[in-house]
């Protein structure tokens, strides 16, 4: 009796230790709701790209704590609808420990009060300021400010000494955000706005809005605010009427395909962005170099032909922030959460990462580099 008991004992410890492993090694669920497809592709696609490449060097390393992810990519096309109906999906079904996206702000701010209610991390790839101003708790971003990359575009129109310009912007909630703070930020620097107008960012020509501001004999400088293939045409249709205004784009001009499609038009054109773009040309102590350079390396490697962008660059800015919450919190949202408000000088593509209880986006003015268009290719401004 004594041995059969100790039999069923050890059988039993057995048992046990063979059922450990699966709990110890408990996949992580990761949601991602990006714009893979349709209209806003060119964000969405570099972003799911991005992580699909990240998540694999994560599991071949052995994952997070010793729990692999299990990314769960969701292709909302850039509609708020699907964003909205995906986001209820992962949180309430899938049961996912964080979301990573929407790819564009207009998405974001659908979803922010359904990640919040559900008490999920939200990382979102999105830049409107709005996105976490104000704060919830559970809503974080990680493209730049929109007001810093305001403030670096009048900073240079100080410079310069021109004070009257035309604003103009494309329909999407990025647009719209930027718009707002270009507005509100004039007076501090003793910038005015003569001409405001706003494109659709479907149009194929873009004469109208620019014949309607070139008209105006005030204007000094243009700035065209989008995050939209269309900025491109603006400066087309610009150059196009023989008009050399400066003209200064937003940080959502960080993707060489609209250099390319704007062709010789975006010749000198200046933009504030992330350091990624001209990661090759940092001094070798920078402290983003070597991450930079590394992500360059392998997204380009991996994904031949397509170079990288700051919009897949948010991406990884997202999921390695969520690890290094991970490693901290675990499986657990509200200690991800946590851990995600306390990371500090992270550094990341779009700059060094250092969150609070108040700012949710955790970089400053210095992660924006101003840079230019020199004979196709991006380069620090000034170009040398």
């Amino acid at each position: 009796m004594k041995k059969m008991m100790t039999k069923m004992a050890l059988g039993a410890m057995a048992l046990t230790l063979l059922a450990a492993p699966s709990v110890w090694a408990e996949n992580i669920k990761v949601g991602a709701i990006l714009a893979v497809t349709g209209p806003a592709s060119f964000l969405g696609g570099p972003e799911a790209r991005t992580l699909e490449m990240m998540t694999e060097t994560i599991n071949a390393k052995g994952g997070i704590n010793g729990n692999k992810i299990d990314l769960i990519i969701k292709d909302s096309a850039g509609s708020p609808e699907k964003a909205v109906s995906f986001a209820k999906q992962l949180i309430d079904e899938e049961k996912v420990l964080a979301i990573i996206g929407p790819s564009s702000s207009g998405e974001t701010m659908q979803i922010k009060q359904i990640a919040q209610d559900g008490k999920t991390p939200l990382l979102s790839c999105a830049a409107a300021e709005v996105i976490v101003n104000p704060v919830a708790s559970f809503v974080f971003k990680t493209p730049q400010k929109d007001s810093d990359a305001v403030k670096m575009i009048y900073n240079e129109l100080k410079t310069k000494g021109l004070a009257n310009v035309a604003v103009l912007a494309d329909n999407t909630g990025f647009g719209k955000a930027g718009a707002e703070q270009l507005a509100k930020i004039a007076p501090e620097f003793g910038i005015k706005i003569v001409e405001n107008e706003v494109y659709d960012t479907k149009d194929s020509d873009l004469t109208a809005p620019v014949a309607k501001i070139k008209a105006n004999k005030e204007v000094q400088a243009v700035i065209n605010w989008s995050v939209a293939p269309a900025q491109s045409i603006v400066l087309k249709n610009i150059r196009q009427t023989g008009w050399t205004v400066p003209v200064f784009q937003s940080h959502g001009f960080g993707n060489i395909k609209f250099a390319q499609a704007a062709g010789a038009a975006a010749e000198g054109v200046i933009f504030p962005a992330g350091r990624l773009l001209i990661a090759a040309d940092l001094p070798a102590d920078h402290p983003q170099k070597a991450l930079l350079l590394d992500y360059t390396k392998n997204y380009e490697s991996k994904y031949q032909g397509e170079l990288v962008s700051t919009f897949g660059g948010h991406a990884y800015d997202a999921m390695l922030m969520l690890e290094e919450a991970i490693k901290v919190g675990g499986n657990d949202r509200e200690k991800v959460r946590t851990a995600l408000e306390g990371l500090q000088k992270l550094p990341g593509t779009a700059g060094i990462f250092s969150m609070s209880a108040t700012d949710h986006n955790g970089l400053t003015i210095d992660a924006f580099q101003m840079m230019t268009v020199k004979n196709g290719k991006f380069v620090a401004y000034p170009a040398q």
